[in-house]
C-alpha cells in the first residue's frame, strides 16, 4: 500500500539535472546557457571551461551532472549526448539596502537563479558511403 511511483517528466532518451538557488541574476545565466543550447554535450563542456563568465563553472557542474545522470542512471551513450534543453528560471530576491547622502537609503536587490539541463541521446545517422 505504498504510493504509486512517480513518472518521468522527460523522455526515456533523455536525463535532467537541476542546480537551485544560485546566486547569479537569471539574466546573467540566461546568456551563458544560451551558449550551450543545442550543443553536443563535449563542445559545451569545452566551450564553458574557457568561458571568463564566473558563472561558467557552476554551468559547467551542473551539465557534467547531467551527463552523469544520463550515463549512470539512464544508460546512454554519453558520446551521441546534445543539450536539448538549458532552462533558467527566477528564485528569491534578497533585498538589501545601501545608505545614500541626507539619511535616505536606496534598495538593492541580489538576485538568485534556477538551471535546469536536460540532455538528450541523438539518433544514430545513417549516412551512405
Amino acid at each position: 500500500m505504498s504510493k504509486p511511483k512517480h513518472p518521468r517528466s522527460v523522455a526515456e532518451t533523455e536525463a535532467l539535472a537541476i542546480t537551485y538557488n544560485i546566486r547569479v541574476s537569471p539574466r546573467k545565466l540566461n546568456l551563458v546557457a544560451q551558449t550551450i543550447r543545442g550543443a553536443k554535450a563535449q563542445d559545451a563542456i569545452a566551450q564553458l571551461t574557457f568561458s571568463k563568465r564566473r558563472i561558467a563553472v557552476t554551468v559547467r557542474k551542473t551539465l557534467e551532472s547531467a551527463i552523469a545522470n544520463a550515463e549512470n542512471n539512464h544508460q546512454l551513450d554519453v558520446d551521441r549526448l546534445v543539450v536539448s534543453r538549458a532552462e533558467v528560471g527566477r528564485a528569491m530576491v534578497m533585498k538589501r539596502f545601501m545608505a545614500r547622502g541626507r539619511g535616505k537609503a536606496a534598495q538593492v536587490e541580489k538576485w538568485f537563479s534556477h538551471l535546469k539541463i536536460v540532455v538528450a541521446e541523438q539518433a544514430v545517422s545513417q549516412e551512405a558511403a
